[in-house]
């Protein structure tokens, strides 16, 4: 037992030698609960709804004020093609129409259901918005008798698409972000094994051994990519309805992208601990402010200004718009410049700081 308890102090001895791992160790929780702190402090649900009023009663009016006097509502309103293009360049959460009629049906009792919009491809959102819609809904049909204004849920893509068709570009866009981050792990061991130094030695030129990595990774990612597609595909009937070749680019591109920004972490970690420490402080507030899991527009406005500027929301974004159809948070030409910008600006970084030996 002295044996084992000598051992111990020794390993924690040489852990504790390690202040870049040591560091990282300790940050990451400290990071990830003032992030989750940030996200969920205060936080109140808000909807933008778009409202198409095609009744042009006074019901309809009296609907609209409602929705307006509704503290978790900002209420846009216009005719239905104008609400449903806001809708699919997402300036508005979901769209509400009130049908010729309306005030009609409710005079004489009779039950009916309101168009209800919303983008499937972003399921979280989709059903936040729908509590509130109906939550203002419960007062018109507050009197003891069947309820008489129900939601007829309209999703705005077209196509056959299954819930989890919504979920796959988002999965695929992580599995990229993972490839890419966790490439500077590897690196950094090799170079604290100084095979990095060996290979220094060849004759091979260093693009052609910095290349080959990428190339590697590249590969990795495309396998990563059609198997969470073909699975999707041929296991859940998910139904890829835009540009494979557009979805191909993407792919590439944001792989890069994050290549260059795992190259960027295995400049400045000096151990392959650090390393890990450093790459899991970067993941985890890309996967929770990239709108994959939180509505960023429901995030604090300091964390929305970060999420605008995570390479992730642009990759995820751009996945979904061309895979199944999904309402933009940028337009593909915005995505596609800023993984651009973080490709060239860490790389740029990168190839000055990176240390061989």
């Amino acid at each position: 037992m002295r044996a084992l308890g000598m051992l111990t102090v020794a390993n924690l001895r040489s852990y504790v030698r390690d202040r870049s791992a040591l560091f990282w160790t300790l940050a990451f929780p400290l990071i990830f609960i003032v992030l989750f702190g940030l996200i969920f402090e205060n936080t109140k649900f808000e909807v933008k709804l778009g409202f198409a009023d095609e009744d042009g009663t006074p019901a309809g009016q009296q609907l609209a004020q409602a929705f307006a006097a509704n503290p978790a509502v900002t209420l846009v309103r216009g005719d239905r093609a104008g609400m449903l293009e806001e809708l699919r360049h997402g300036d508005v959460r979901a769209v509400l129409v009130v049908p010729a009629g309306y005030g009609a049906a409710l005079a004489s009792g009779t039950h009916i259901d309101l168009p209800f919009f919303v983008d499937a491809s972003q399921a979280q959102q989709t059903s936040g918005a729908a509590q509130v819609v109906g939550n203002v809904l419960g007062a018109v049909n507050l009197g003891g008798r069947a309820p008489l204004v129900g939601l007829t849920a309209q999703p705005i893509q077209t196509g056959d698409l299954s819930a989890i068709s919504y979920f796959v570009p988002s999965i695929l866009a992580l599995s990229i972000m993972q490839v890419g981050l966790f490439a500077a792990i590897p690196l950094v061991g090799d170079r604290e094994k100084l095979i990095l130094k060996r290979l220094g030695a060849t004759p091979l030129r260093r693009w052609q051994l910095v290349g080959s990595n990428v190339l590697m990774r590249l590969l990795i990612a495309l396998v990563q990519a059609v198997i969470i597609v073909g699975v999707g595909t041929l296991v859940f009937g998910v139904k890829v309805t835009g540009s494979l070749a557009l979805t191909g680019g993407f792919i590439v591109l944001g792989s890069l992208a994050f290549l260059a920004l795992g190259y960027l972490i295995a400049s400045f970690a000096k151990t392959e601990d650090a390393a890990n420490g450093m790459t899991s402080v970067v993941q985890f507030p890309m996967m929770f402010l990239s709108g994959t899991f939180f509505a960023i527009d429901q995030m604090p406005a300091a964390l929305q200004s970060v999420a605008r500027l995570i390479p992730l929301t642009y990759l995820s974004d751009a996945l979904r718009q061309v895979m199944v159809g999904g309402a933009a948070f940028a337009p593909l030409a915005v995505c596609a410049g800023v993984l651009g910008g973080w490709l060239v600006v860490c790389f740029a970084i990168a190839a000055r700081s990176f240390r061989w030996q």
